[in-house]
Parts: structure tokens; sequence; C-alpha cells
């Protein structure tokens, strides 16, 4: 059983995610990255240099010279559940990166083994640590904005997916839904609670991938509250602010670049925010991971948490595919009667 005061921690996986929270360790956190791993040893050799690391093309190789006490998976997808259950087996806490899994029973298999292990155990989701995400929470959570009628979340930009694996669905378990729209439901999850049903509309398949390119959620949480997430790898939807809040009292939007509310009868808009710090958002994340390590805080990304994303993006894909459409009768000079639109639970 590995056991540290001061957490030292290994990335496994050296793709792009994995430079992140590289330059997270650069930029000064306390704690040292002393690994990293991937089969490609070059790749792992390049993210290793950006904080004097050493490389490794060995998991087991790495643990037993390094003795770490804390792992961040990078991997892809399908291969989550065997790497952190063999880490967490070794007494290693872990991070797993979004998505957690590809299914809620190897989601499950996952927190047994850190149960089992007494180990920290968590999923990397970027967004809740970012400052203007959380103190988006705290004004919902203070009442300013009212009842909350509806979330809007937009994760559309062009991206080549056709040579990535993230567009291979034996690996990365889908398309578009499973990559963006895990961050999509964890931040209205975080921000507004439970999602309790949703429904899955598929857009054009641009880039003629196995999977989806586009995709539409409609999503309700426990409170009522209504939700509309756009994501896309083949459309640019460019605008400056990724979430919209909308109350019965007040307008609340996270910008990338500013966030700010705006207050029914006001006409001025409140600016609480920078908007988006993607290595600020890991460095928070590191931070809440190892202070939970160390026993020192609460995870904000618990088990509990991972598995309702898990099982969220299974319902999203048993509604995507049952979506049903129904022909709209054209306008004639006779009178039609309209269809009954289907609620897909």
């Amino acid at each position: 059983m590995i056991n540290r005061i001061q957490p030292t921690f290994v990335l496994i996986g050296a793709g792009g995610i994995s430079k992140a929270y590289a330059q997270a360790f650069a930029d000064g956190l306390e704690y040292k990255l002393v690994g990293v791993a991937d089969v490609r040893k070059q790749a792992a050799e390049e993210v290793a240099a950006m904080v004097g690391a050493q490389a490794f093309d060995d998991i087991e190789i790495m643990c037993a010279e390094l003795q770490p006490t804390a792992a961040i998976v990078c991997t892809p997808p399908n291969t989550h559940a065997a790497i952190c259950i063999e880490l967490m087996n070794l007494g290693i806490h872990v991070l797993c990166e979004k998505p957690l899994a590809v299914t809620s029973h190897d989601a499950k298999r996952m927190i047994n083994a850190a149960e089992n292990n007494n180990v920290v155990f968590t999923m990397g989701s970027k967004f809740r640590f970012v400052e203007d995400v959380q103190e988006t929470r705290r004004i919902i959570e203070s009442g300013k904005l009212g009842e909350v009628v509806l979330f809007e979340n937009t994760f559309a930009g062009f991206c080549d997916m056709s040579k990535r694996w993230n567009s291979n669905p034996e690996v990365s378990g889908g398309g578009v839904l499973i990559d963006n729209g895990t961050h999509s439901i964890d931040i209205m999850r975080f921000l507004l609670g439970s999602v309790t049903e949703l429904q899955v509309v598929e857009g054009r398949r641009i880039q003629n991938l196995a999977v989806e390119d586009t995709a539409r959620l409609f999503v309700r949480n426990e409170a009522g509250a209504m939700g509309s997430i756009d994501l896309s790898w083949s459309m640019n939807k460019v605008q400056p602010h990724f979430i919209s809040i909308y109350g019965s009292k007040g307008t609340l939007l996270v910008g990338w670049k500013e966030s700010k509310y705006q207050l029914a009868g006001e006409s001025e808009w409140t600016v609480f925010g920078n908007g988006y710090d993607k290595v600020a958002a890991f460095s928070n994340q590191l931070k809440n991971f190892a202070g939970a390590i160390l026993g020192e805080e609460e995870l904000i990304i618990d088990s509990t948490d991972a598995l309702a994303s898990v099982m969220t993006m299974e319902t999203a894909y048993q509604a995507l595919k049952t979506n049903e459409w129904h022909a709209v009768k054209q306008a004639t000079e006779d009178w039609v009667r309209p269809g009954v639109a289907v609620k897909v639970q």
C-alpha cells in the first residue's frame, strides 16, 4: 500500500488534455508531477518535459519505480475501468478524466474498487472548477435570479474528427454527445441539481462519421427548470457566452471572456467574472483532489456525481436511438389536425 503525506502525481495518457494538467503543475502547484506514461514513449516524453518528470511507456513499471500517491488518467474512455481499478488496487488515489466510463456497470466497478481500497476517486470535469461557474452557483443559491426557468449551454465548434479516437464508438462510447455533452450535463447538475428527464435530437452527419457529430438535448431538472444544450463538431455556433441562465428575477451569462447578470428592472449588467481560464480550472481541480487526499476538504465531484454523469449519458443514448419524428402535414386548402409530440423518457 502506497502511503505518502505530501501527494506526488503521475499522468497516464499523453494526449492533448494531459498537457493542460501538466501546465497546471508547471504554473506553480505545490504538488509534484513525477511521471508520465503513454504507450507512445515520445508523447510521454513531450508532456514530461513540461515539468521535468520522467517518461514511461509502461504504467506498472512507472508505479513500481516512482511509488506515486495519486494518478491522473487521461486515456480513452474504454480503457478507464481497467486502468483505474489496477491503480486503486495498488492503493493509488485516482482522478479519471471524463467521460468516466462508457457504461454505468464499469463506473460502479471503479467506485467499488475505490471503496474497497480506501482511496480517493473523482472524475475530471473542468467546468465545475471555473471560478465564474462556481460564482454562478452562489448567485443562483442566493435567490437573486429568482426561480430558474431555463438553462442554455452551447459547445459547438468545427473540428475534424475523422482520425480521432473520439469518433470511434468502440473506444469512445459515442460521438459529440458523450464527448462534449458530459461537460454540459455536469454543469447543469452542478448549478441546478439532478437531471430527471431528457430528449435528444441528432443533427445531420456532416463528417460522415460512425457517430453523431451534432446533437441537441432538451432536459429538465427535479425542480422543473428546462434546459437546452447544443453540441457539435461540425458547425461553429460562436457566442461570447457558453452558459445562459434565465430566472424569474434576472438573467445570467457565463462567457469565455466575461460573466455578468442583469436583474429585472435594471438597465445595467453587473459583471462578476473574467470568463474561462482553462489552466486555472485544472489547477483548482487538482487542488481539490489533493485536499481530499490529505483529508482537508471534500471532493467537489464525488462518486455520486460521477455515476450520475455516466447514467445520464446512458439515458441520452437510449433517447437518441428511440427518437421519433412526426411528419408535418403541409398547408393546403383543407384543414389538418396537428400531430402529437412524443416525450422520450
